[in-house]
């Protein structure tokens, strides 16, 4: 991969140096020309109108393909309350995007072609056009006001986490290169941490002489019930990290030395999820895939790979180091009984840390 990467970065060089001779040589005078003058023709003129129909028509073509082709790696349903908010604002955004370019990218290229050079025809000068100005400018002032608006509105409802909703506190904490989640125990209110405390099996750096953080619970696994609004606050022991579940259309940094935080409602359970269509073709699309691949490892004597089965997860979306591609976290959202029944079996941090 490197190598092709250095190859290429070498024939871009070498473009981009044949273009700029070029672009010197037309700024030379006719004098300094000589000869060796190029003057386009109208068969010159003819091939490069030709060529831009068929950029636009080869562009249209391959977005179309790339749609039908790769359309089923989309993400599937949201599984929050406010995704549906988020998806709806992506769709319209991007229907608008295609719309215009679509349009745009034809009249660029059909002008171009249209009105190709030819020698026996001279352009005509429009000094201004002041309603086709004002018609250029007050329609994507109106789009892009609607779409901020729109958009402000939504990230507003998704950040302003009310008291009356009662959210489940609940901490996630990065580090190169893994999780942990802290839930805020029965009192609902997280122990003061500190990265200095970090010490043996306080991972945390949780402050153990704080009375909020003894039935505080650290785990790998992150567990969420059904329909509960959950409030995360987000902290980073040492480079900028971002906690990024795709699935409930939620992002935010955790950034080192403040306190960040993001909340959702879970609204689809894992199985739920697991028995949703869509998901179910993806898992065997997957999962083709990973027979084949086990077949050419166990020609090779080694061992085959285990069926994939779907599961929400928290990644990084940030490149934080070597290993960051395989920082993720596995979430499982549940009925409310489940997650009390797994909840208690964890033992909280004041039992852990005094074995």
């Amino acid at each position: 991969m490197t190598a092709f990467l250095i190859v290429l970065v070498i024939i871009l060089f070498g473009i981009t140096v044949l273009q700029m001779g070029k672009i010197f040589g037309m700024s030379k005078t006719p004098e300094q020309l000589g000869e060796s003058s190029e003057i386009a023709s109208d068969k010159d003129n003819n091939i490069n109108g030709w060529l831009m129909l068929m950029f636009v028509f080869v562009t249209y073509a391959i977005l179309i393909v790339s749609f039908w082709k790769w359309g089923e790696v989309l993400l599937p349903k949201a599984a929050s309350e406010h995704g549906q908010g988020i998806d709806d604002l992506w769709l319209i955004s991007m229907v608008l995007i295609f719309f215009v370019g679509f349009i745009t990218l034809w009249l660029l290229s059909y002008f171009a072609f249209k009105y190709r050079g030819n020698k026996n025809r001279r352009a005509l000068y429009f000094a201004d056009n002041d309603k086709l100005e004002f018609i250029w400018t007050v329609i994507p002032v109106i789009v892009l006001a609607g779409l901020i608006i729109y958009g402000l509105f939504t990230w507003t409802d998704i950040m302003n986490v009310s008291e009356d909703d009662d959210p489940m506190i609940v901490e996630l904490y990065a580090y190169q290169f893994d999780w942990r989640a802290r839930y805020s125990g029965d009192d609902n209110t997280l122990g003061e941490a500190n990265v200095r405390l970090i010490e043996g099996a306080n991972q945390l750096g949780v402050d153990t002489s704080d009375p909020n953080a003894q039935d505080d619970v650290v785990v790998n696994e992150l567990h969420l019930p059904l329909g509960r609004k959950i409030l995360f606050k987000m902290r980073s022991q040492d480079v900028l990290h971002s906690a990024y579940m795709p699935h409930f259309r939620a992002q935010m940094n955790c950034v080192p030395g403040m306190i960040t935080q993001f909340a959702f409602t879970p609204s689809v359970t894992t199985e739920q999820m697991r028995l949703d269509e869509e998901v179910m073709g993806k898992v065997s699309r997957i999962n083709t895939i990973r027979r084949k691949n086990s077949l050419e490892l166990m020609a090779k004597g080694e061992e085959a790979l285990e069926p994939y089965e779907f599961d929400y997860l928290l990644l990084c979306n940030k490149i934080c180091g070597t290993n960051h591609y395989n920082m993720q976290m596995k979430i499982i959202v549940e009925t409310q009984e489940e997650y009390d029944a797994w909840i208690a079996q964890q033992a909280t941090i004041a039992t852990s840390l005094n074995k």
